[in-house]
């Protein structure tokens, strides 16, 4: 009686079980948080590399102006301004020491990270994101950059995703990782859609005449060679790729990042990965490339990842599929199809396409203006917000159900715990989230939140992303070139490594490498030189010779032409920069830009001059108080040991040594755990050795519980089966 009421109940929770299996995202998990740490890499030894002369004491924005000169708590110095730069002078660090700490610190912890499983901890997430938000907290404007304030984000929804080493001895974490993955899929979608939003709602008129990828190619921040040859397709097919892209970041999300079905989510993954990489191969690999595709992995499932053991499953089902399957699979199907034909259809009215079969080319011109898009993303931009709702009320329920059928009375309390803490988190990243969200449209958040949002805002846990577009130029691209002289009559050119200069050199492919004073010089050039207060200290830099400046607009002295001694006068112009055509510049076959003045960007200035004392004092560059020796503690040596071995080489033969390493470590453990394998004799699986091994103990159960005579006779009968055993023989 009890054998018999005992089944029904362990194959309910087996089904159960195995109904959780379908949705599982371990796999997309471990990706995400390799993918978060790589990322960390690239981003902490980018910085390490740059600090000299950007935060050093000879840079262009001392780091040590920004220490308080009257000493103050630590803990009221943390509540102004969290970073853990502060604690430089308790550990006898100078501030630029204490930054370099703090990056070399973050490089082992994110490398230790991406190579080794048990690192891929909640903690280790916690200290990386401590570590660079202390960077970014006393970073000013050389770290306020978008992919800045995303790490962060990611970041910190890293640290709830990875699991914690205390609790890693349960196995109920894996029951609320849908939870907190599901924050993941959120944050890709506020990006990606304000992304998209932002081109129209700012008014672009690139955008909405579909002629922005014309000027974008040579507009954006570091384009590659394969740039050039893109910008030379017909204009039509570049008003097409506009088209889909306004679509790849608008509709498909909407549309896609949160249907119920699960082929839509998997179509919108590689339509992203595809936007990703196109990305990447024309713009260089930036930070912001790289984390929108760690966050599209929440678009996954264990399941993608096993595609053999599901058509298996799928042969195996077919026979005993019932009508009420069969119908809902159809269903799917026809969803799905419907979906497909909506997006192709909207793209068709919306943007007026229109085959020409005699010159076969597609026109294209959009069908709607400015005030009808912003009718229609404030109305659906508050939709967005309550599928959003509904979507992390699914998952969470889910998971307290699973938890629910956790078997054992602790292991259940414990789960429920553990659910109900996350899901707090959650809904508390959620609530913040949403603040952010809506200042694109201005949508009415509850005070409280938006309180709570100005409370928390200095630890950069949710941000802002498509707020500030740029206006894309129909002038071309607009260029600073510093220029140097000895007698103020012959000037020569200042050009840096990884931005357009010489309009003979071909475009530099810089990498994951984020050169920081490129990218500030690119912006500054849109902005001006009043909105670039930094400027001004590069350019007293330069006058002083510094060579820790020099080394960021050229490691090779032989290719800076004030190697030896620094120029007299500094002066900067504004050039506009364009892509030549071989069709119209036939006269400039070998070079890969063209350029026209545009107008003076920093007037002629010396040392000593007034107009340069008075532009840095008004930046706050000034130099009030002598600079400080540094101690000489071995924590100091250390740090000294390892910049001169970097001293001397760029950032990105850096950073491409270190992913070359992880490379080649990767690829050592691959070979040797298949020559292991392949030595050993295939294994039998551990599912049937637990049955074998379960086998004999049901059956005698069963045997005892249901007849209690010949109990001696079958103890002798199962004592001569052991004797007979192979494994009582040996």
């Amino acid at each position: 009686m009890s054998i018999s009421s005992q089944r029904p109940k362990q194959s309910d929770t087996s089904s159960l079980q195995q109904a959780a299996k379908m949705g599982e995202v371990k796999t997309p998990r471990r990706m995400f948080l390799i993918s978060i740490a790589l990322i960390y890499v690239c981003a902490f030894s980018s910085i390490y590399v740059q600090i000299p002369g950007l935060y050093g004491d000879e840079g262009i924005v001392p780091v040590r102006l920004q220490m308080p000169k009257v000493q103050r708590p630590l803990l009221e110095q943390l509540e102004a301004s969290p970073s853990l730069l502060w604690l430089g002078p308790s550990l006898g660090l100078g501030p630029q020491q204490a930054l370099e700490l703090i990056c070399l610190l973050g490089v082992v912890l994110s490398l230790g990270a991406v190579l080794l499983g048990p690192l891929r901890d909640s903690l280790i997430y916690l200290c990386l994101w401590a570590l660079y938000l202390s960077l970014y907290n006393v970073g000013g404007d050389l770290l306020q950059s978008e992919w800045d304030m995303l790490l962060l984000e990611a970041g910190f929804l890293a640290v709830l995703v990875a699991p914690l080493g205390l609790l890693r001895c349960g196995s109920s974490h894996k029951y609320h990782d849908s939870v907190t993955f599901w924050l993941i899929r959120w944050l890709l979608f506020r990006l990606t859609f304000c992304t998209g939003a932002s081109k129209l709602a700012s008014g672009d008129p690139a955008w909405y005449g579909l002629s922005a990828l014309s000027h974008h190619f040579e507009n954006q921040m570091s384009p590659t060679p394969l740039a050039w040859f893109v910008h030379q397709l017909p204009d039509w097919l570049l008003r097409l790729g506009a088209v889909v892209v306004l679509q790849c970041e608008i509709t498909i999300p909407l549309m896609m990042f949160f249907a119920p079905i699960r082929r839509l989510r998997l179509f919108s993954f590689y339509v992203q990965l595809f936007l990703q990489l196109f990305h990447i191969l024309t713009g260089n690999c930036g930070l912001l490339n790289l984390l929108s595709i760690a966050l599209s992995v929440s678009l996954l499932d264990d399941e993608h990842f096993n595609s053999s053991a599901i058509l298996k499953k799928k042969g195996q089902e077919k026979k005993s599929k019932a009508c009420a399957q069969t119908f809902l699979c159809v269903l799917t199907v026809l969803v799905e199809l419907a979906v497909y034909v909506f997006i192709l259809i909207s793209t068709v009215i919306l943007f007026e396409l229109q085959i020409n079969w005699e010159n076969k080319t597609l026109s294209s011109k959009t069908n709607f203006s400015q005030k009808e898009f912003d009718e229609f993303l404030k109305h659906f931009q508050g939709l967005t917000i309550w599928v959003g709702v509904l979507s992390f009320t699914w998952e969470a329920v889910a998971a307290m159900l699973m938890c629910v059928c956790t078997r054992g009375l602790v292991s259940k309390v414990w789960s429920l715990i553990q659910w109900a803490v996350i899901t707090a988190a959650a809904v508390a990243i959620f609530a913040l989230s949403v603040v952010p969200y809506t200042a694109m449209t201005g949508i009415p958040v509850i005070s409280e939140v938006r309180d709570l949002y100005s409370a928390v805002e200095k630890f950069q846990l949710v941000g802002a992303y498509g707020i500030q577009h740029r206006i894309i130029s129909t002038e071309g691209r607009p260029e600073i070139i510093l220029e140097g002289s000895y007698d103020g009559l012959t000037w020569t050119e200042m050009n840096p490594m990884y931005k357009p200069g010489n309009v003979n050199t071909a475009p530099p492919i810089v990498g994951p490498y984020q050169p920081r004073l490129e990218w500030l010089m690119w912006q500054a050039a849109q902005e001006g030189s009043d909105q670039s207060p930094w400027f001004t200290g590069l350019v007293q830099r330069l006058l002083q010779g510094k060579p820790e400046v020099f080394s960021l607009l050229q490691v090779d002295e032989a290719q800076f032409p004030f190697s030896q001694k620094p120029p007299a006068l500094v002066k900067a112009k504004l050039y506009n920069y364009h892509f030549t055509d071989p069709a119209k510049d036939k006269t400039h076959l070998q070079a890969w830009w063209r350029r026209k003045y545009n107008e003076e960007f920093f007037p002629i200035v010396n040392l000593g001059d007034p107009t340069l004392e008075k532009l840095l004092d008004e930046s706050g560059l000034k130099e009030k108080f002598p600079n400080q020796p540094s101690s000489d503690t071995p924590v100091c040596q250390i740090l000294s040991q390892i910049r001169g071995h970097v001293k001397g080489l760029s950032g990105s033969l850096v950073l491409s040594t270190l992913l070359a390493t992880l490379v080649g470590i990767f690829l050592v453990k691959a070979v040797f755990s298949w020559a292991l394998g392949g030595k050993k004799p295939r294994p039998a699986s551990a599912d049937h050795k637990t049955k074998k091994a379960k086998e004999p103990a049901e059956k005698s159960h069963a045997t005892a519980s249901l007849s209690n005579r010949g109990g001696k006779k079958d103890s002798e009968e199962r004592k001569v089966e052991s004797e007979k055993s192979p494994r009582k023989r040996k």
